[in-house]
């Protein structure tokens, strides 16, 4: 299937939206367990949970909150695991997203990132997928004054591409990011195929549209004309 669409930019989160990343957190929580003999938590309980970032990891695996004298320490080693198994990740694109973004490339429409995972560990994790020189903008929270579900990244995102809100896309498998897709004013996209909670009601979410698969996205595009 070809790409006829009138949107200017599509903006991806990266966790659970164009990255499948849960096996790298999969095993550094294994490891983070058994350097602390604890029994390591069930895989699926890490998918659930990866989209809320490391710190909601290690309350899950440690049964701690942040207050704990034992969680700086226990976050602290998380990442750093983390930032050394990106070296050899596990992380791979989901299904259709490179066929996506071959298709948007060559229909010369810019494609971007919104994350709220930190630069250094984006950094690297596309760098290793090779796709650090096709994304036309990554954004971080190390780049803006407020993280989503605030408005600010994808305002900068749009900004460095040089494109207006109406007509760009935003995809993310998380509430924040479809609230930050609305304060925007952007297409709000959820991927329901990413790393939901249990308890999660995406249809509640008030996104535009919803996606059971990643590769819905690309016939999504494709409805979407502007006169």
């Amino acid at each position: 299937m070809g790409l006829d669409t009138s949107v200017e930019c599509v903006l991806f989160d990266l966790d659970g939206t164009l990255i499948d990343t849960a096996a790298d957190f999969i095993a550094v929580l294994r490891q983070l367990s058994v350097e602390n003999n604890r029994l390591p938590v069930t895989d699926v309980s890490v998918q659930h949970n990866v989209s809320d970032g490391a710190r909601a990891l290690v309350k899950l695996a440690f049964e701690i909150e942040e207050n704990d004298d034992r969680f700086t320490h226990l976050n602290q080693r998380l990442l750093e695991l983390y930032l050394e198994q990106l070296a050899n990740t596990e992380a791979t694109p989901y299904p259709g997203i490179l066929s996506l973004l071959e298709q948007l490339e060559t229909a010369n429409i810019p494609w971007g990132i919104v994350t709220n995972k930190p630069e250094i560990y984006s950094l690297k994790l596309l760098e290793k997928l090779n796709l650090l020189s096709r994304c036309g903008v990554l954004v971080c929270p190390d780049h803006v004054t407020e993280r989503k579900p605030h408005p600010e990244p994808i305002f900068l995102a749009c900004d460095s591409l040089s494109c207006g809100t109406e007509r760009t896309v935003y995809m993310g498998d998380h509430i924040r990011d479809i609230q930050a897709a609305k304060n925007a004013d952007v297409i709000a996209v959820a991927a329901a195929y990413g790393y939901l909670s249990p308890d999660a009601k995406v249809e509640e979410w008030s996104a535009d549209f919803i996606l059971r698969s990643s590769e819905q996205a690309l016939p999504l595009l494709n409805t979407l004309k502007f006169a």
